[in-house]
């Protein structure tokens, strides 16, 4: 199975199950897929950069495929389409803007 990489935010100790970063991170271990973490800045939003060129936006968290490509939306329907083992359904799919 192909290897991603979760952008999240440097907050590892939230952990509740509302927090929509630890969501997207619990399901892709559940799942049993490779992932490489990237701790992306929280706050100022303008300094996300790299995230807004890779999603068209600059909120987290994303994952970013093997092919540049990435998927972004709210960590619960992230965390929804990861479990229903959809993730790779979202490769390729152009930014939201």
């Amino acid at each position: 199975m192909e290897k991603v990489t979760l952008h999240r935010c440097p907050f590892m100790f939230l952990k509740m199950s509302g927090h929509g970063c630890h969501q997207v991170q619990q399901a892709l271990d559940e799942q049993g897929i490779e992932y490489t973490l990237v701790k992306t800045a929280k706050l100022p939003r303008s300094r996300r950069t790299d995230l807004q060129r890779l999603t068209g936006q600059v909120m987290l968290p994303a994952i970013e495929f093997g092919d540049g490509s990435a998927y972004r939306a709210e960590g619960k329907d992230m965390a929804a389409e990861i479990r229903a083992g959809r993730l790779f359904e979202h490769k390729g799919a152009a930014p939201a803007g």
